[in-house]
């Protein structure tokens, strides 16, 4: 039942689009984040050794 509401619904939709949305973001924030703490690490290095 809250299958068929959530796939068929405008408001299921909705939810699943956010839902969504939400995921993709927080594998972009923590992709973008341990790129720049690896950039940073490696500055870090260069400039104390």
């Amino acid at each position: 039942m809250a299958w068929n509401e959530l796939f068929s619904t405008d408001i299921g939709l909705l939810s699943l689009f956010t839902i969504g949305f939400i995921l993709v973001m927080a594998i972009y924030i923590y992709r973008f984040a341990k790129r720049h703490i690896a950039e940073d690490e490696a500055k870090h290095r260069l400039t104390h050794h």
